[in-house]
């Protein structure tokens, strides 16, 4: 590859990680003005932070297939034509365009979540580590900035929520031009090498359930925050537009965390470790949530929950290319965890909007999200493992 071509793809794959997160994670601070808005409860409001999540589920299966059909680049750039309308149809702000809307946001982001590791395996064979970092931390910043900037969108600059909503058509619409230069390629359709067994194994590699479940998880508890952690601040007396900043700031805390974690999870035979210490440093941020009603506490124990979940994310994405030999097996592996895990995840921001409608407190359902961190603790230090799904162990690396 020439390097201007390269340098062209990599500000590209920049560029749509950065269309990935923000028009999600600006609902979670927003929940309350379109919960009054459009008169719905809570457990109804969460499904709006749970729609999203069956569409990864999905569309996870179906995008590798579709772009060995038409190519990784020509599939995300759908995907992100599709965030575009989804995004405008939500703006709408009517019940049904909210919901629809929503559903197409999911298809287009869950098409970019499964491509670009596949991508990255694909173009930089040799340096998944760093490119995964690259585009984990493009994504993770956008996060943190669609939590912080959307209050004040909406409400000093009088917009609205649904115009404020609107506002992230313009970064996919930049994203899509940025990418126009990567649909001359199609570099999937060539063959690539043949999987023990194609996805039939894969199904039944112990190791590829443990992946699975870590995403899942992993996402289960990030979707869950986003959604009510703005709401959980405010319990403790904090102003709403306070919390989306302290939402922003958590993410924000992550970003060196989201960048070093596949780089030092590359140069090590096995990740164990590294799990336990992020599954630990979760479960004190959420014991802190629960136990302290102090503001200091509380902004640092929402920081320990932001380093845990950056760094479980980018190893969630750093595992796909670390426990597989070609592109088409990350392809698999990719489709596989992130649709069987985002559906598991898809359970959780209305699993906990209804445990607080049924008991007017946060303390139980924080309790919840402490025993699904500890199951994915577990699941990670199996994913942790030094092999590749469809190989013995690996040979020592470092």
């Amino acid at each position: 590859m020439k390097k201007m071509n390269r340098t062209l793809l990599v500000i590209g794959i920049i560029f749509v990680a950065f269309n990935l997160r923000p028009a999600l994670t600006s609902v979670g601070p927003l929940i309350g003005f379109i919960r009054t808005d459009l008169g719905i409860s809570n457990g109804t409001a969460g499904f709006i932070t749970t729609l999203p999540l069956l569409s990864f589920a999905i569309i996870s299966v179906l995008a590798p297939r579709i772009s060995r059909t038409y190519g990784n680049e020509r599939t995300i750039f759908f995907g992100l034509f599709i965030l575009f309308i989804g995004i405008i149809i939500r703006s709408l702000g009517y019940i049904p365009t909210v919901f629809l809307g929503t559903l197409l946001i999911g298809v287009g982001i869950a098409v970019g979540n499964v491509l670009l590791p596949s991508l990255v395996k694909l173009k930089f064979p040799d340096k998944v580590g760093i490119m995964t970092s690259t585009y984990t931390t493009a994504l993770s910043t956008f996060a943190a900035l669609g939590s912080g900037i959307i209050v004040p969108l909406a409400q000093g600059m009088a917009l609205g929520w649904k115009t404020a909503l609107a506002f992230w058509a313009v970064l996919a619409v930049m994203a899509m031009i940025i990418w126009f230069p990567q649909l001359r390629e199609t570099s999937v359709r060539k063959p690539v090498e043949n999987i023990p067994s194609g996805n039939k194994g894969l199904w039944s590699s112990a190791l590829a359930w443990q992946v699975t479940f870590f995403i899942g998880l992993q996402s289960f508890l990030f979707y869950c925050t986003i959604a009510w952690l703005p709401a959980i601040l405010e319990s403790h007396g904090m102003s709403l537009t306070l919390a989306g900043w302290i939402l922003s700031i958590m993410q924000l805390a992550g970003l060196p965390a989201t960048f070093m974690t596949p780089v030092i999870a590359e140069r090590f035979r096995h990740q164990k470790g590294m799990v336990l210490f992020l599954g630990i440093l979760h479960l004190v941020g959420l014991f802190g949530l629960i136990f302290s009603s102090n503001t200091i506490l509380l902004i640092t124990s929402v920081i320990f929950i932001g380093v845990a979940q950056s760094a479980s994310f980018s190893l969630a994405l750093t595992f796909i290319g670390l426990r597989t030999t070609d592109a088409k097996q990350a392809a698999s592996l990719s489709g596989m965890s992130q649709s069987i895990g985002y559906l598991l995840a898809a359970i959780g921001p209305s699993l906990i909007g209804f445990l607080f409608d049924q008991t007017q407190s946060w303390t139980i359902p924080l309790f919840v999200l402490a025993i699904i961190n500890v199951m994915l603790t577990v699941a990670g230090i199996g994913a942790g493992r030094n092999q590749y799904v469809f190989r013995e162990p690996l040979k020592k690396i470092s």
